[in-house]
């Protein structure tokens, strides 16, 4: 291999499962995309690419080969600026994942600065609430909250959001206001359960329980998996939540919403940058997940 442009088209077509896709994204024609793996799978003699006419996925060789690819991409980056420091620009696709609230409230706000310091920097913005798969989905960077799920990753903690309980002021009206955990039983209280992968058991309503946490079945009809769902379906009256402060702050000083039991918070949720690999991260993503800590250091304990 005389360049390493082949490696760079070959991981785009495995992260974007499209010749095409992976084209427009290069700004390149689909032949030359095309042509460009198929060289590569006779210099490295292995097929890498499983091809149907309605997706591209990596053969068993083609993993291992994609890992090490991006990581030696990620070398010949570092290698080629390491003594430009600052001076040489972030240049490059950036693929990063936030909860969709973190990123609407927080991230994207504060954006336009990390932007017009890079401008060279192209940045793809997913924002979910399900745990994306930073391999399979090409991701160079997430930001994950509460448990990682796979030890296979490497986390970068940066600190915990404090959840507050809340209730808005018609639901607590119809229902009264709980002081003790046995008003919410009492006074049939109803919570929002809020569930990743809708169809799974509720987790609960979580509180200290001396030096460790207890949960409480409550009823509720209605299940959300996304952050924006829970907090509308709060403002609506719909139950109870127990929800991060960073999200829903501003409609506790608004009154929209009303903390409720302050001294049964829900344990504080972790806070932390995943990436796939220690080792190799290129200088944008080593930029990002600096400034993305800076952001939210406000807003962490």
């Amino acid at each position: 291999m005389q360049n390493l442009e082949p490696l760079l088209i070959f991981i785009t077509v495995a992260d974007m499962g499209s010749f095409t896709h992976a084209a427009d994204s290069l700004g390149i024609q689909k032949g030359r995309v095309s042509t460009a793996v198929r060289k590569l799978e006779e210099d490295v003699g292995a097929r890498l690419l499983h091809r149907t006419t309605r997706s591209v996925q990596l053969t068993e060789d083609g993993r291992v080969f994609h890992a090490r690819a991006r990581d030696l991409l990620a070398d010949a980056d570092d290698l080629h600026s390491m003594f430009a420091g600052d001076r040489v620009a972030l240049r490059g696709r950036l693929r990063v994942d936030l909860p969709t609230e973190v990123a609407r409230k927080t991230i994207v706000p504060a954006l336009p600065d990390f932007m017009a310091t890079h401008p060279e920097l192209e940045l793809e913005l997913s924002s979910t609430d399900r745990q994306v798969d930073l391999v399979q989905e090409g991701f160079d960077c997430v930001l994950r909250l509460g448990p990682i799920g796979d030890e296979r990753l490497i986390a970068r903690p940066l600190g915990k959001l404090r959840i507050v309980n809340a209730a808005s002021p018609a639901y607590l009206a119809r229902y009264g206001v709980p002081r003790s955990l046995g008003d919410l039983q009492r006074q049939e209280h109803r919570t929002i359960h809020f569930e990743t992968t809708l169809g799974t058991r509720p987790f609960g309503w979580e509180y200290p329980d001396g030096e460790s946490y207890a949960t409480l079945q409550l009823p509720g009809a209605l299940h959300v998996n996304s952050a924006q769902t829970y907090e509308a379906a709060a403002l609506a009256g719909l139950g109870l939540i127990q929800a991060p402060l960073l999200g829903i702050g501003r409609y506790l000083e608004s009154g929209a919403l009303v903390e409720i039991l302050p001294d049964f918070r829900r344990r504080s949720l972790a806070v932390s940058l995943v990436v796939a690999h220690r080792r190799n991260l290129s200088r944008r993503v080593r930029a990002f997940m600096k400034w993305i800590e800076n952001v939210l250091a406000p807003y962490l304990e």
